[in-house]
């Protein structure tokens, strides 16, 4: 009954593969940089994607794998577009379904009272879910609070991935970090794109190499002025609150 209730349905990722028309290399590839993603967020991965091993027939030697969740096939379909993510939508969508039938089957089976039995640990399931949403939705809470103008880019950085992926993934940081700057300027009065161009001139007759000049970013130029910080820090804050990740 244990087994029953616990074992969550899942996707091979060799048939993920298939599915959306990759290799499995490439597929694995990008699951564990997703999975990266994920835990640089303090977000669970094992939600999305489950580490696992299979047997090659023929040589008998053991590889890896991955069992996809259907969070984990939401998440991978994000990353596709047009059409490819419209069909691969609509195949992971029937084979869960396929399996919340094949699961719910022999639970019609039992007795009434086992039934009771399996739907209260369900129940409790579900109410112990609750309570670790709650709680990383406080630790969410801390996080924002805690931000300050000294550890600030990686916790920035940390929120961002956050607002990211409640849009839909982290296609979403590029979207989210042009809102922020752009509230910056228009806030701060001032233009991080010319303030950008002035620090690789600065940099240029100081005889700094190119190379290292072209990795230069906005935040960067942030971080040469005190109250820039100040002001996205506060920004990042609110778009924590506004986005819900806070």
């Amino acid at each position: 009954m244990k087994e029953l209730i616990t074992k969550p349905a899942t996707l091979d990722s060799r048939e993920v593969a298939e599915m959306v028309g990759k290799r499995h290399s490439d597929l694995l590839r990008d699951i564990e940089t997703y999975i990266q993603y994920l835990e640089n967020a303090k977000l669970r991965s094992q939600d999305f994607f489950l580490e696992s091993t299979y047997k090659a027939e023929g040589n008998n030697k053991t590889y890896k794998r991955y069992n996809v969740t259907k969070k984990g096939c939401e998440f991978i379909a994000h990353k596709l577009t047009g059409q490819k993510g419209a069909i691969f939508t609509a195949r992971y969508i029937n084979k869960f379904h396929e399996m919340e039938q094949q699961l719910s089957a022999p639970l019609q089976q039992l007795s009434p009272q086992l039934q009771l039995l399996i739907n209260m640990e369900l129940e409790q399931k579900k109410l112990k879910a609750d309570i670790q949403e709650t709680k990383k939705e406080l630790q969410d809470m801390r996080d924002v609070i805690t931000l300050d103008t000294t550890s600030w880019r990686t916790d920035a950085r940390n929120i961002i991935v956050k607002i990211a992926q409640k849009l839909g993934g982290f296609g979403y940081i590029k979207e989210v970090n042009t809102e922020i700057y752009t509230l910056l300027d228009k806030r701060m009065g001032t233009n991080l794109k010319q303030r950008l161009t002035n620090k690789r001139r600065r940099m240029a007759d100081e005889g700094v190499c190119k190379s290292r000049r072209d990795k230069l970013n906005y935040l960067d130029v942030i971080a040469d002025d005190k109250k820039l910080i100040e002001g996205y820090v506060a920004i990042t804050k609110e778009m924590a609150i506004k986005y819900g990740v806070a």
